[in-house]
Parts: C-alpha cells; structure tokens; sequence
C-alpha cells in the first residue's frame, strides 16, 4: 500500500458533504485502501449523517484523554474522529471524512498526509437544503448561512447539480491520492 493520509470534505451545512461522501464510499467500497470512519457526535445518527453517537459525558472525557485523531465543537455538539482512523492512515490507507472548516488548521499540524475538499453550493440551494431537513441546531438558517471560515482547499466543488457530478469530482481527488 502507498503513502496513507487524510482527506477532509469540509463545507457550509447543506453543501451535501454526506451526500458526496456516501456516494464516494459506495464506489469505492472494493478498495481496501480507502476508509470513511463514522465520526462521533454528541447526537443520534439521522437520515442525512450517518454518526456514530457518544454522550457530552464520553465526549468530553475522550476529549481531555486524547482519544481521538481530532476532535471539535460546532453548533453545539461534539465531534470527533476515532484515534484509530490515524493509525489507518499511518499504515498507508485513504482516510476520508466530513470535518469542520475551523478544524483544518489542527488537521493539518496533526495529521499525516492531509489534503482539503471543499464542497459548497449557492446559497439559495442551501438555505433550501437546510429548511428540508428540519434539525434543532439549524434553527436560524440566516445566521447559519453567513457563518463562514476560511480554508484552503486542494479542490473546491460546487455541488449544485446531480449529486453524482460532485461525487465524480471527490472520487478523482481520491483516486489520485
């Protein structure tokens, strides 16, 4: 196996970045060289993320441990990728996964091999997105909108038609890695 290392999908909520990504593990799910570990996040899984839930109690305490190969707060909640995902991409494997724009700085000084994706959309599409699926911490959807953080990203994709057409643009990132 070649050099492993870590490919963050980052992006505005509503972008489609769990979208893309399922559409990308599907695809690439004969290929051993590439991972998409469930992130943990202090809520219950939904039909728009697939997560594998932790309580603020196990959270935290995994938090001031060490426990994890990143972790971050955002709208609330706590997120974070499994300590295992960066022993993967040490042994030579992909590691894809959704994380926060404000988490890319900390990624990069800490983890091996990381490049950037950024997926986004106009923000009508968005604010359409976020308004359908209807959760708590979307609430105010303006002030959700104009939140921003910069990031530079290795490849940046508008996802604003068939998903499929931003999924063939993640999947070339990957595949080139």
């Amino acid at each position: 196996m070649g050099a492993g290392g870590f490919v963050l999908v980052v992006g505005p909520s509503g972008a489609g970045k769990d979208t893309l990504l399922r559409l990308a593990r599907e695809a690439l799910a004969g290929d051993p060289r590439y991972v998409f570990p469930r992130r943990l996040v202090t809520r219950a899984p939904s039909a728009h993320e697939d997560n594998e839930p932790i309580s603020e109690e196990d959270f935290s305490a995994g938090e001031a441990a060490g426990r994890f190969a990143l972790s971050w707060r955002a709208h609330g909640l706590g997120y974070a990728l499994p300590a295992s995902s960066a022993d993967l991409a040490r042994a030579g494997r992909i590691v894809v996964c959704n994380v926060s724009r404000r988490a890319v700085g900390e990624a990069r000084r800490r983890l091996p091999g990381v490049t950037v994706v950024e997926v986004t959309a106009p923000p009508e599409v968005l604010a359409a997105r976020l308004a359908a699926r209807g959760r708590r911490e979307d609430g105010d959807l303006g002030a959700r909108l104009a939140r921003s953080a910069s990031v530079t990203a290795d490849l940046v994709v508008m996802n604003d038609r068939a998903p499929e057409a931003g999924a063939s643009r993640l999947l070339a990132h990957l595949r080139a890695r």
